[in-house]
């Protein structure tokens, strides 16, 4: 480049030393470099936030699948653009809470994790308690985080307690898998002992009361869960 400045400059009678041609083509190009890594920088952190919007709750190898270092959810953090919601979870800074926003934070912390118990209880209006923790179900050799965004009250299952029954719900972009409300209910009679008997009762009533599930789905659950026996008594009086 600097060959070809002196060329056009020798032609109008004025000729510069060739090393201040060199040193003037670098002052011409440096404003476009500028501007390339200025536009580089800001592709990647739109591509975060894009991320970021799309998923809800992002978590730290999605971003690494897209090919932005961690630095750049750093810098969105530090502008107040991104929340680090726990470990390797992530969210816009200006997302609106549902009231089942823990919800899609547990599911997104443990995505081998079903919400199950008071917390599924709770997603499908079968009763009044309000758990300060999200129940789920994992299987007995599932690893869980060691510092959740949420606080995790954990249930290991196998087989089919742990597979069947589940539900897929969409909360704030993420899919959270739940227990539908015949397995809720079997399940809150077979941990009868962690939830309380009174909740179980409360909620057979109110599903059966508010046709959520049949007799038919209460009795294939309750098989799975091995608590036909404790429930019969329950049901029948309902009926």
């Amino acid at each position: 480049m600097g060959a070809t400045l002196a060329v056009v400059l020798s032609g109008s009678g004025c000729r510069i030393p060739l090393p201040m041609i060199q040193s003037l083509g670098i002052y011409i190009l440096l404003p476009s470099i500028r501007n390339m890594a200025g536009t580089a920088h800001g592709t990647l952190m739109d591509r975060a936030l894009t991320i970021a919007r799309e998923r809800g709750i992002a978590r730290a190898r999605d971003f690494d699948a897209a090919g932005i270092p961690r630095a750049y959810l750093r810098r969105l953090q530090d502008q107040g653009l991104l929340v680090r919601m726990g470990r390797g979870l992530y969210q816009l800074a200006d997302t609106e809470w549902s009231e089942s926003h823990s919800l899609a934070e547990a599911a997104r912390a443990v995505p081998h994790g079903v919400i199950c118990l008071l917390s599924a209880l709770r997603f499908h209006e079968l009763t009044t308690q309000l758990p300060h923790q999200v129940w789920m179900l994992i299987g007995h050799k599932k690893w869980t985080p060691k510092n959740p965004p949420v606080s995790l009250r954990i249930i290991r299952a196998t087989g089919d307690a742990l597979t069947t029954g589940v539900e897929r719900h969409m909360i704030e972009q993420v899919e959270v898998p739940i227990t539908n409300p015949a397995k809720t209910v079997a399940d809150c009679f077979k941990y009868r002992s962690q939830v309380g008997l009174d909740v179980a009762i409360e909620a057979l009533r109110d599903c059966l009361r508010n046709r959520r599930a049949t007799i038919d789905d209460l009795w294939r659950f309750a098989a799975i869960d091995r608590v036909q026996n404790v429930m019969r008594p329950y049901i029948e009086a309902t009926v």
